[in-house]
């Protein structure tokens, strides 16, 4: 149901307002469906009703990805979704083959679980349709959010005002509600408004990473649409070359993307842009995409900081407002992280409410807050310890980032040693902790790290000489002291996973 007339308020309701309809926003209008006795989600853009592009998500023509982890969420809250991607054109990864390119070589992978391979604007249309057919889901759609709507002492969130899109004129009418959830993304108000009611915001931690893309979609012809899954080259922060990605779609469509940090951005021009695929330390890109016919420009995506708030450290917080997605903390697009945490967001999310049922607690938003930030503490780390590799990339926070410099030397230690020794075993604990299935206590395990440390290398050899710097802990003692613990995030441990079918 879709553009729904709301123009009145009520003195009781039973009702929660989502503001946004991406993929958050739909998320969590799934988990409310069942606790509260209406949902409305407004968005500012108009809906489609095909696998299109919207306005209000400008990176949406640039690749998405789930993990296994957000996989594995999604198709819980929505079961079947992959199928139906698969049935509305979403190649199938299983039996495909990866090739993923470094600085140490190359490692070749086939998925052997069947996963769909699409679009944001398919991804968010089939959630969409699955969350439209929820009887007392509404959408308010062309409608701007101009601000939360307080009681007079503005303790409490208990609804937003809202005017129509495109027309100053148009009347600003409050909507009541029980809870308000903030899913708008980059462009939320969130701080804005609750400075103007009077709230003490903390300043948001930043990583200045002043990244782009660009990204050119191709035609794959009929005979060679099930040869591959993708193709990556890691970028080189020492020589300042990109990171490329080849990948494939829904319809036989294959994306070509090119990525920088630092201020160093590809082009947006057809032929500078294959010039620059043609400059790749590995040719099987050009090589590629000589077999494609383009089907697009290149477009470009630019993001000059990531934020990250910190809600759940102010002193008060209005009851009846939550914050979720990109609104609470940004992650490079080319990781991956994003969806997976707006997905584990959705099952705290669930969790909470469920247990607010059973023995309700007066701070409860805050205590939502709190557990979604643990949760974005390690995926905001692993991306801060990836990113700030590159020149020109700054963290600006209160503290900075626990056990930077030797997770960074670690971990391309990791990634030179699996390659090297092809040990798929390391190389996939190593992705399965960056894809945030696992915590990075994982890898830091002090069993692995004395084993992977001590083996002889020279490089080896001088990382543990760094960890210890002249202390005579243990092992244990020391990466207890000097890494994150990462304690209160959820995830699966390795047995757990192992267990699995």
């Amino acid at each position: 149901m879709t553009d729904t007339k709301y123009t009145a308020t009520k003195s009781t309701t039973e009702r929660a307002i989502v503001i946004g309809g991406g993929i958050s926003g739909l998320l969590a209008a799934k988990v409310l469906s069942e606790y509260y006795g209406e949902i409305l989600v407004i968005d500012r853009d108009a809906l489609p009703d095909l696998p299109e592009n919207r306005p209000g998500t400008p990176q949406a023509f640039q690749p998405h990805r789930l993990s296994p982890r957000g996989s594995l969420i999604l198709n819980r809250l929505f079961p079947g979704l992959t199928e139906e991607l698969l049935t509305n054109g979403a190649p199938s990864s299983q039996g495909r083959a990866s090739y993923l390119i470094n600085p140490y070589g190359n490692m070749v992978t086939v998925n052997p679980q069947q996963e769909a391979l699409f679009s944001r604007a398919l991804l968010e249309w089939a959630l969409r349709r699955r969350v439209q057919m929820i009887p007392h889901v509404h959408f308010l759609a062309r409608t701007d959010v101009l601000g939360f709507y307080p009681t007079p002492d503005r303790s409490q969130i208990i609804g937003v005002q809202i005017q129509e899109r495109g027309s100053a004129q148009a009347q600003v009418n409050p909507i009541t509600s029980d809870l308000v959830i903030d899913c708008s993304g980059r462009s939320s108000k969130a701080v804005q408004w609750l400075t103007e009611l009077g709230y003490d915001v903390p300043e948001p931690e930043l990583l200045r990473v002043s990244l782009g893309y660009s990204t050119r979609h191709y035609k794959i012809p009929s005979d060679k649409a099930d040869q591959w899954n993708v193709l990556r080259s890691e970028g080189d922060p020492a020589r300042g070359t990109y990171t490329a990605v080849l990948s494939v779609i829904e319809n036989n469509i294959a994306e070509m993307t090119l990525w920088g940090l630092g201020g160093r951005y590809p082009a947006t021009n057809a032929e500078q842009f294959e010039r620059e695929v043609a400059q790749l330390a590995n040719p099987i890109f050009m090589e590629r995409l000589q077999e494609l016919e383009p089907v697009s420009s290149p477009r470009g995506y630019r993001v000059p900081e990531l934020t990250r708030q910190h809600f759940e450290q102010m002193r008060r917080w209005p009851s009846g407002l939550l914050v979720m997605g990109d609104a609470f903390a940004q992650f490079d697009p080319i990781y991956g992280q994003g969806m997976t945490v707006a997905a584990i967001e959705a099952e705290i999310l669930a969790a909470c409410l469920s247990q607010q049922q059973l023995r309700p607690r007066s701070d409860f938003e805050l205590s939502v807050l709190q557990r979604m930030q643990d949760t974005i503490e390690p995926a905001w780390w692993l991306n801060g310890v990836a990113d700030l590799r590159w020149p020109g990339v700054e963290h600006v926070g209160p503290e900075p980032l626990k056990g930077l410099t030797f997770a960074q030397r670690y971990f391309e230690f990791i990634l030179r040693h699996s390659t090297e020794q092809t040990d798929y075993q390391l190389h996939g604990l190593y992705w399965l902790v960056n894809s945030l299935y696992l915590s990075p206590s994982e890898l830091f395990n002090p069993h692995l790290v004395s084993s992977l440390l001590a083996d002889g290398s020279d490089a080896g050899k001088q990382l543990l000489y760094e960890l210890a710097a002249g202390s005579d802990r243990s092992i244990e003692e020391l990466l207890e002291h000097n890494m994150p613990s990462f304690e209160r995030a959820a995830f699966a441990t390795m047995d757990q996973l192992m267990q699995q079918p």
